[in-house]
């Protein structure tokens, strides 16, 4: 049936393309004579009345999608009656599942009998299919968009990847045979990886694909005709794989293929075993070929297999640490792409030009890279899912990837559009005008429309802009912004530019001349000069690789410019340059340095105001990574914030990995610590929070800490039994963790050791219910032991806390945990004194709730017992005596003006024994004060109850916070406890009238 005049709409297609579409329709009407001919003498439905009965709509879509698209229109005059089974089939409206995928292939190959076959009916496969593809990713029906159009050609390659290889398999395995089972019995295949746009399953319409080849194990084939060595036989099957897929016939191609991402690129084997792949990633594997394997998937082959070699795989890619290093190898690469621009006048190229897809994929591919390791959520194949991981894991402000997302769509959608106009290769905008319109309205759907070119090349050059903007600022040069303001330093005097820094450390000025510039920056010059010489002359510099060299030289300019802005120069050198020196061979840290100058002068200032900080950070460099944002250094998360933030960081650890959350636990202790002491110094902070957050730290690493060891004991001994007879709950710890001294009275400082109690209420005769049953003491024993281990065990990031358990009953001959009834004994009937002083400051810190509340009911009956009170003060001041004599200053540092904030007659521990005297005297009569374990609320409870004037609390309340906050200040400073006497007069006379009312009012 001849089409009729006008078949095609063309009310919404430019008039420079109605020509175009007239010649189409023209060569359609005669490729439907002929095909309509053929069905008459096949007797069977002439296409050309499926044609003439397309609806209206259908039809304007029709005109759209040949007016841009050479690829459909050849398809179509050459295979007229693909419309109607598209149509039909529902494949111009919505994308076929990847099982309809498979089905319908496997029904072409099955009439394959030999190869040149098998190559038709891949083609013509791919060509169908590709037919719907395009035709949906040019009208956009309800549900497409680009991403689901790269998914679309994705599944489509990979459908005909496995198809193909399943056939080659089966086809060969009469005279080739099959490959050996592994050592475990499974079956091998080949391994078939799709990397870049393919493994990301993001394929751009006419893509090539790129693969990597591998296989398990080595052996020898099996049930052939000949036996073949593994190697030999996975190289010829993929060899007939490449050439089923490649090769170029009458049909075309169906996808061609790009082997040079595998080890060693075309010099290399086309195969490799799975030991091979993974000592040469080890060895030899380049900063290029992490970024090449940041997309690898298993797409053929054997998936499982694939997805186990990836894993092995995994280390060379995200690396554990912060791994800056990578953006210098990404501006390496994108300089050499801009080289190659440049020299190819490829300016207009929208993948390789400036503000092109390759930047935009950079962008989120540098964190990848960077923080994959430690943040797992980044470690995924698909751009899009990456990009849409940065803004929560707070990599890029959600304004960013609320750009980038679209401003990339856009790029990728120019791309298919160009790729749609012949099936080729390009990201080359063109030259002709008609290509120009047909882009142009390929490009108009939905709600955006193109009047004509310049229209959609604004709207390009606006994509671009931003996107280059972003790419600068995640990957431009820090270098780029110091050389910039050069102009500005020669106006002011006393700046000092970055080539002069440079000249310095390199060793090329004079000693006199090297002595002005840092007099010039407020150096102590001589010593600042003999450090800085005496590094770069050192052994381990002298003696390190290239690339770390390069490095270390790209940083200490940038350094010694930060120390010169820091309020102590000389200082914040002095304590910066352990930490250089500790890193010269994890050169990592020196590149997360050198690329983020905003947390080298975090750095400097932090160091030049605390040297217990710069001695943190040498110990700990991965603590680095918390000045990248000064948003969390200089704000301590609350308790709900750190539990949630510990919760996360494990749960990207698998649970039987202990050494992995061990060091996890020790690197959250250590950094949350680090933003406690960064806010303390920056004035962030009052002291009360200061403690608050020390104790808040402590308490998530015990509650986790519990966990972890309750878990492994129950695993591998089942559960104790309660004193009824039942069974405790596996995920619930029925155990206590109290904590004493500075843990309990919420007063942690810097480097505080942990005092600890362990409290349990098991049946004491009872017995665990695993494999390897142990007795309840037995099982809660070693659980208190597993505790300790894992709180004081050394591992590459130290220890979590020194912990001291000889405040248990009976101190250290006592048992290491007790029942809470054996607890509860030895307060009311053995306890000294003291004991009851210690258990004052004692409350719950880890462990099961309504354990809790028995463990306060106890210690509320026993602190508030009456008392005879003379011979309870003669108790607490012969203690408190006692504890002067062995830990306060000598007399000769008090002569000298020294006193002991601690130790001495009324400093701190003189307070908190009034406090602990006052509980033990008075909460038989004041209740209240058995609601609080910490000095200053119980200071507060004894002025509110009327037992301590409100001038003597305040008093009191003053003094406290003085020698705690100088505590702290001390710590951070390394000075150590003793202070001037003179400037704690007024404290030490208000706590010392107190204690003589009190403690000793005879005397």
């Amino acid at each position: 049936m001849a089409l009729s005049e006008g078949f095609l709409p063309l009310t919404d297609i430019p008039a420079a393309l109605h020509p175009r579409l007239g010649q189409l329709e023209q060569r359609l009407r005669e490729s439907l004579d002929e095909a309509d001919g053929r069905a008459g003498r096949n007797a069977e439905e002439p296409p050309g009345e499926v044609w003439a009965a397309l609806s209206q709509a259908r039809r304007g879509e029709l005109a759209r999608v040949l007016a841009v698209s050479n690829l459909v229109a050849e398809s179509l005059i050459r295979f007229p009656g693909w419309l109607a089974y598209l149509d039909a089939e529902g494949e111009l409206d919505r994308a076929p599942e990847r099982e309809q995928y498979d089905r319908l292939l496997a029904d072409a190959l099955e009439r394959a009998a030999d190869e040149s076959q098998l190559h038709a009916a891949l083609r013509r496969f791919r060509r169908a299919r590709m037919l719907g593809i395009v035709w949906r990713d040019l009208i956009r029906p309800q549900g497409v968009d680009m991403w689901q159009t790269a998914a679309s050609v994705s599944q489509l390659a990979e459908s005909c990847l496995e198809g193909a290889l399943g056939w080659l398999e089966a086809h060969f395995a009469p005279r080739w045979g099959r490959p050996a089972a592994t050592a475990d019995g499974e079956a091998q295949r080949l391994v078939v990886l799709g990397m870049g746009k393919l493994g990301a399953g993001e394929l751009n319409l006419s893509s090539d694909i790129d693969l990597i080849f591998a296989y398990p194990e080595k052996g020898t084939t099996q049930g052939g005709k000949r036996e073949y060595d593994h190697q030999e036989y996975f190289t010829r099957l993929g060899q007939k794989l490449i050439g089923a897929l490649d090769a170029v016939t009458a049909d075309g191609f169906a996808f061609r293929v790009d082997m040079r991402l595998r080890p060693l690129g075309d010099g290399g084997p086309l195969v490799g075993s799975f030991n091979m792949l993974a000592s040469y990633y080890q060895d030899q594997g380049r900063e290029w070929e992490r970024y090449a394997m940041l997309k690898a998937r298993p797409v053929a082959g054997d998936i499982e297999a694939g997805r186990a070699l990836l894993a092995e795989l995994r280390p060379f890619v995200y690396r554990k640490y912060l791994d800056f290093g990578a953006i210098e190898s990404l501006r390496e690469m994108k300089s050499l792409i801009n080289r190659e621009v440049r020299r190819k006048g490829m300016a207009g190229n929208i993948k390789l030009g400036p503000g092109g897809i390759r930047e935009a994929e950079f962008v989120i591919q540098a964190f990848q890279l960077i923080r994959g390791g430690r943040d797992t959520e980044l470690q995924v194949a698909s751009l899009k899912a990456a990009l849409e991981r940065l803004a929560p894991l707070e990599l890029l402000p959600q304004a960013v990837v609320d750009e980038l997302t679209p401003d990339y769509a856009f790029l990728r959608d120019l791309e298919h559009v160009l790729q749609a106009l012949d099936d080729r290769q390009t990201q080359t905008l063109p030259d002709a005008a008609d290509e120009r319109e047909r882009v142009a309205l390929g490009m108009s759907r939905g709600e955006v429309w193109f009047d004509d070119w310049p229209a959609l090349i604004a709207r390009l050059d606006e994509v671009r802009e931003r996107i280059r903007g972003h790419f600068d600022a995640v990957i431009a040069d820090p270098e780029d912004d110091s050389e910039t303001s050069a102009a500005d330093a020669q106006a002011d005097e006393a700046t000092v530019p970055l080539d002069e820094w440079r000249a310095l450390w390199c060793g090329e000025l004079a000693e006199s001349e090297a002595q002005a510039l840092l007099d010039r920056a407020s150096f102590e010059a001589p010593v600042s000069l003999r450090r800085i010489n005496g590094l770069r002359e050192s052994r381990a510099v002298q003696g390190m690789q290239r690339i770390g060299f390069e490095r270390l030289d790209a940083l200490m300019p940038l350094l010694l410019d930060a120390a010169a802005d820091s309020a102590a120069p000389s200082t914040a050198l002095e304590r910066a340059l352990p930490l250089v020196e500790a890193v010269l061979r994890r050169t990592a840290y020196l590149a997360l340095l050198r690329e983020n100058p905003e947390a080298l002068g975090h750095l400097m200032r932090l160091c030049a105001a605390s040297p217990w900080i710069a001695e943190q950070l040498a110990r700990h460099p991965v603590l680095l990574d918390e000045l990248l944002t000064p948003a969390t250094l200089y704000s301590p998360a609350d308790k709900t914030r750190l539990a949630d933030e510990l919760r996360q960081a494990l749960a990207r650890i698998p649970e039987d990995d202990e050494e992995a959350q061990l060091e996890a636990l020790r690197v959250f202790k250590h950094a949350q610590v680090l933003h406690v002491a960064a806010s303390d110094i920056a004035g962030a902070r009052t002291l009360m929070k200061v403690s608050d957050y020390l104790t808040f730290i402590a308490e998530v690493v015990l509650d986790r800490v519990l966990a972890m060891a309750w878990r492994n004991l129950t695993n591998k001994h089942g559960r104790p039994q309660r004193r009824d007879g039942s069974r405790v709950d596996r995920h619930r710890p029925e155990f206590l963790i109290v904590g004493y001294g500075k843990l309990g009275g919420i007063e942690l400082g810097y480097g505080s050791d942990l005092d600890l109690v362990f409290v349990h209420d098991g049946a004491l005769k009872g017995s665990t219910d695993g494999k390897r049953a142990i007795d309840n003491p037995v099982f809660f024993t070693r659980l208190g032991q597993r505790i300790i281990h894992l709180l004081t065990a050394v591992t590459p990031a130290g220890a979590l806390y020194e912990v001291d358990m000889r405040l248990r009953p009976s101190g250290n001959s006592g048992l290491l945990v007790s029942s809470l009834e054996a607890f509860a004994d030895y307060q009311r009937n053995q306890a000294w004194t003291w004991e009851h002083q210690a258990l004052v400051r004692a409350r719950v810190v880890a462990g099961d709730a309504a354990l809790e509340e028995r463990f306060a009911a106890i210690r509320g009956e026993v602190l508030g017992r009456a008392r005879e009170s003379q011979a309870l003060r003669d108790e607490v001041v012969a203690m408190r005596h006692k504890m002067r004599d062995h830990l306060g200053s000598r007399a000769s540092e008090r002569e000298a003006g020294r006193f002991d904030i601690k130790q001495d007659a009324g400093g701190m521990i003189d307070i908190e024994f009034l406090c602990q005297y006052a509980v033990l005297a008075m909460s038989h009569d004041e209740p209240a004060l058995l609601a609080f374990s910490d000095n200053m609320r119980l200071l507060e409870t004894l002025e509110t109850t009327g037992r301590l004037p409100a001038d003597d609390a305040r008093a009191l309340r003053e003094a406290y916070l003085a020698y705690r906050n100088t505590s702290h200040r001390q710590a951070l400073t390394k000075q150590g406890g003793r202070v001037a006497a003179e400037d704690f007069v007024d404290h030490r006379r208000a706590v010392s009238d107190l204690w003589q009312r009190w403690l000793a009012p005879g005397d």
